[in-house]
């Protein structure tokens, strides 16, 4: 006899494992991604109802899972020496359904962003596409100026989506907003290569030809011009003065010695996960703090 006590006792430990899975899909990636891209879509729209937000967080994420499950297909090799308890290594999901799962986040993505506007499922598109480009179509392993340049325009696409669900008008970016964007995709484009310190093991493996790998020394020198470079250019660009402007330029200094001077994998770990993707979070509430300073709404 069909029991609704028995049910629910079959059901909800099936569910939970389910979202661990998916959590553990994306579990790298919340502080690189998830949490920079939804600080950035919240200062740069700017929020019009704290009750957007985890609609921002959300979106963000489900696109975020797409783009995890297909990196993590065309990487289960590569994840067995550098990443064992991802859901693939750990045998938690099996290849086929992973595939499975990958593809119908597509459709899925698409019917969310369009629940918002057509020009949020723009974003979801330009996501998708640039999804297939990066993983399927192997861009991930070419020379890294084109690795760094689909990347840029990865994240820029979910920074653009981001903040149309955030904003006021989920068809329309403010100039503000639009303005943050063409800078957030050049700061991703010139210092991507910082989440690829930690993992040249794994890329020399895989034959991957990231900055790097081919110019150890010179990769870790172009952080601290780039990053440096950038604190110059948007501490009087976003009008932060020193109450402001100080505190991002001793971080700016801090993160770009961290990769100059420490050099162990354990270290490019630490720099990487926590004090660049803290420094550019602070890049992207920079528009936050001009709207704050020259009290504007708009």
């Amino acid at each position: 006899m069909f029991s609704l006590d028995s049910a629910a006792l079959r059901v909800f430990p099936a569910l939970g494992r389910t979202l661990k899975i998916l959590y553990l899909f994306t579990k790298s990636d919340i502080k690189t991604l998830l949490i920079p891209v939804s600080c950035f879509a919240v200062a740069s729209a700017p929020l019009s109802d704290i009750s957007r937000v985890p609609g921002v967080v959300f979106w963000t994420w489900m696109h975020l899972l797409q783009l995890d499950v297909s990196n993590q297909l065309v990487g289960i090799e590569e994840d067995r020496y550098n990443k064992p308890n991802r859901p693939l290594p750990a045998k938690l999901i099996t290849q086929n359904n992973a595939i499975l799962l990958r593809w119908l986040l597509v459709p899925a993505c698409f019917a969310l962003s369009y629940w918002y506007s057509a020009a949020v499922l723009g974003a979801s598109a330009a996501i998708a596409l640039l999804t297939v480009i990066y993983n399927e179509f192997g861009a991930h392993a070419h020379h890294w100026i084109t690795r760094n340049l689909v990347n840029a325009a990865g994240i820029a696409s979910y920074e653009w989506g981001a903040t149309l669900v955030a904003g006021a008008d989920c068809a329309l970016l403010t100039d503000v907003g639009l303005c943050a964007i063409y800078v957030s995709c050049g700061v991703i484009a010139t210092t991507i290569h910082t989440q690829d310190f930690k993992d040249v093991e794994g890329d020399k493996m895989n034959n991957r030809r990231t900055f790097p790998i081919h110019h150890p020394v010179a990769s870790r020198c172009s952080v601290l011009v780039a990053v440096m470079g950038w604190a110059v250019l948007l501490i009087p660009m976003w009008c932060l003065g020193s109450w402001f402007g100080l505190p991002f330029a001793g971080l700016s200094l801090l993160v770009s010695l961290r990769f100059l001077v420490l050099r162990t994998r354990a270290d490019d770990e630490v720099s990487y996960y926590y004090w660049y993707n803290l420094w550019l979070s602070s890049v992207h509430l920079l528009p936050a703090v001009w709207r704050f300073r020259e009290g504007y709404v708009v």
